[in-house]
């Protein structure tokens, strides 16, 4: 396969077994030193590997890639250039800290340059996201939806086993891990209610979701097939999308998600590349009916990822509340490409596409608290006593993913974020 990295290569950067970052992964993101400017980075263990001073001691030389690409504070014009180029960008990447390469390894005063402990960076928003998509494509996710709120006979609406369901949000309130978010407010009504009432939500809730970011343009009118959408795609990233239930219930007929869903998604700082994922392909779920041949595909394009959701309140432990599986998505990423430009509607370099909520096929593997307390009905208890309908002022979401094949771990690293009590 082109761009593959040896599972059996070590790095002479020391890697625990568990780490999500062993050289075959060779992530990329955008971080800050303390006081300094934003720069391009992948990661290897705990150390940071700063790609503009790479670049600038000569050791990317030969690869075309103009040093200005890695001082910046997006991935954009990087990830423009094309599968092919990060390619042999990752495999340079490799080619430099294998366990027996001595240029850098052998340099005290290059390595201080270059590599920087993962505790003294902060990480930053690896792409600037100009539209973003939510998918609703986790069949258990959406059957649960549908016996909570509508008949439990006919819970799945009758387009939804023919085409990804989905939705275009709000791109600005996309943030990186680490950031915290403000409880939200608006309206909200009682079923016994006659009026409506304005405040904060009393049901903020996560989704456990993966977005992929796209990797290239394409022009008014054109549409992308199943079987070209993952060149348009480079890589991804575990994805929080907060959701104010109670307000979403009120205001989301006719028209859909609103206020409820554009006060705060969260992301992990590190993409992960479709080429280091690729040992972790699996068939998904067998599609019936048949769908339309546009959204037909060969091969498999769902992916073994192994996902958490941890809730952990202010001053307590963590508190593990959800153990999924991206393999679990009913409409895999081809589709969901494909169904949105079928209609013409052009993408471009760092666009972000939500999978919706991933849950799998028991409790214990809803990915949303509107699931696992069942509407509130099944409250979790937390290990200091205290219960969770949803999530309370104060508590951190915190959300990681990690696929396991033989001795090869590849994961994502993690994403969380603090709720915090709303604005006066």
């Amino acid at each position: 396969m082109p761009g593959k990295i040896e599972p059996f290569l070590k790095s002479w950067i020391e890697v625990e077994n568990d780490s999500d970052f062993p050289i075959q992964n060779i992530p990329f993101g955008i971080f800050r030193r303390l006081n300094g400017h934003a720069r391009a980075a992948t990661r290897i263990g705990e150390t940071v590997v700063d790609l503009y001073a790479l670049a600038m001691h000569g050791f990317l030389d030969g690869l075309g890639l103009d040093h200005s690409l890695f001082n910046v504070d997006s991935l954009n014009a990087l990830i423009a250039l094309g599968k092919p180029a990060c390619r042999a960008l990752r495999l340079r990447i490799a080619e430099i800290f294998e366990q027996s390469s001595a240029s850098l390894r052998d340099d005290p005063g290059k390595r201080q340059e270059i590599l920087i402990p993962v505790e003294q960076v902060q990480m930053m928003m690896p792409v600037f996201v100009g539209d973003y998509t939510d998918f609703y494509s986790s069949i258990e996710h959406a059957t649960n939806v549908g016996i909570m709120f509508r008949d439990p006979a006919n819970a799945l609406l009758p387009n939804w086993r023919h085409l990804p369901v989905g939705y275009h949000g709000r791109s600005s309130s996309i943030v990186v891990s680490g950031t915290n978010i403000h409880r939200p407010k608006g309206q909200t009504k009682e079923d016994t209610a006659e009026f409506p009432e304005f405040g904060p939500s009393r049901q903020v809730d996560f989704e456990l979701e993966m977005a992929f970011i796209t990797g290239a343009k394409t022009d008014l009118g054109q549409s992308i097939s199943t079987a070209d959408a993952e060149d348009h795609i480079f890589g991804m990233v575990l994805f929080n999308d907060l959701s104010a239930r109670d307000i979403q219930k009120w205001e989301y007929v006719p028209l859909g998600p609103f206020l409820a869903k554009n006060f705060g998604s969260v992301v992990s700082p590190w993409i992960v590349t479709l080429d280091a994922l690729e040992p972790f392909r699996i068939a998904g779920p067998d599609q019936r009916p048949e769908v339309q041949p546009y959204l037909q595909f060969e091969g498999d394009h769902n992916f073994d990822i192994h996902l958490e959701v941890i809730i952990q309140p202010e001053n307590q432990p963590e508190h593990l509340v959800c153990h999924s599986n991206y393999k679990y998505m009913y409409w895999n990423m081809a589709q969901q490409l494909a169904h949105q430009t079928v209609n013409g509607c052009n993408i471009n370099v760092g666009d972000m596409y939500g999978s919706g909520t991933i849950s799998g096929p028991g409790p214990g593997t809803f990915g949303s608290m509107l699931e696992i307390a069942w509407k509130g009905t099944r409250p979790v208890k937390m290990p200091d006593g205290t219960e969770r309908k949803f999530i309370n002022d104060n508590d951190a979401v915190i959300m990681r993913g990690h696929g396991i094949k033989g001795d090869l771990r590849i994961g994502f690293g993690e994403v969380v974020t603090k709720i915090l009590p709303a604005f006066p």
